[in-house]
């Protein structure tokens, strides 16, 4: 149950954080600003993750949020401050590009410390009936099948696993065709350097 709720957080804090990334640069934000825009999206992302199970078992907006609010932000926040830590630890990864392998390499290292961060806070929250502890009721419970309820998606724990696998693997990959694409070949060099 605590890896359980510690990839919920994970999922939500790697989609937010990266979204955060990909907007500030790509608008020209400062690093700063590009920063506290990705950590406002990872805990939105985060909330939104664990808000929507409890909105289809039933759970008013106000209620549901309430309880998520309670339920995550320890996690959350241990992941963020992790999470960035280790980013800025990573000679680099800060000021790498999206289209970056040291950025896809470095974000992948923070988010699989912050996900060992982050599951022992998880544990002892569930321990004491706290955490995750108070969303679990609802998990499980037969959806509501009437008005927006119906149509709002559950993501099981592999599904999510796969998405943020899948998400750093994408951002990987188009890295790596970017500096084969950028780097000459020695036979490009020779030429240029004849010109």
């Amino acid at each position: 149950m605590a890896a359980s709720a510690t990839l919920h957080c994970l999922t939500g804090c790697a989609i937010g954080e990266i979204a955060g990334l990909m907007i500030g640069t790509a608008i020209g934000l400062s690093t700063g600003w590009t920063i506290a825009l990705a950590v406002s999206l990872a805990f939105a992302f985060g909330y939104a993750l664990s808000t929507l199970p409890l909105l289809k078992s039933g759970l008013a907006v106000g209620a549901a949020f309430s309880v998520v609010l309670a339920a995550d932000t320890l996690s959350i926040a241990t992941m963020e401050l992790v999470d960035n830590l280790v980013m800025a630890l990573i000679p680099g990864a800060m000021e790498a590009g999206l289209v970056n392998v040291v950025f896809w390499l470095a974000m992948m290292i923070a988010l699989s410390v912050a996900f060992v961060a982050a599951f022992p806070v998880n544990r002892y929250l569930l321990q004491r009936g706290k955490g995750h502890a108070l969303t679990h009721q609802y998990h499980g419970a037969a959806p509501v099948q009437e008005g927006f309820r119906r149509y709002l998606p559950s993501f099981s724990s592999g599904a999510l696993a796969a998405v943020i696998v899948a998400f750093m693997l994408g951002g990987l990959s188009v890295a790596v065709a970017d500096a084969v694409a950028g780097d000459p070949t020695p036979a490009e060099q020779v030429e240029m350097q004849g010109h």
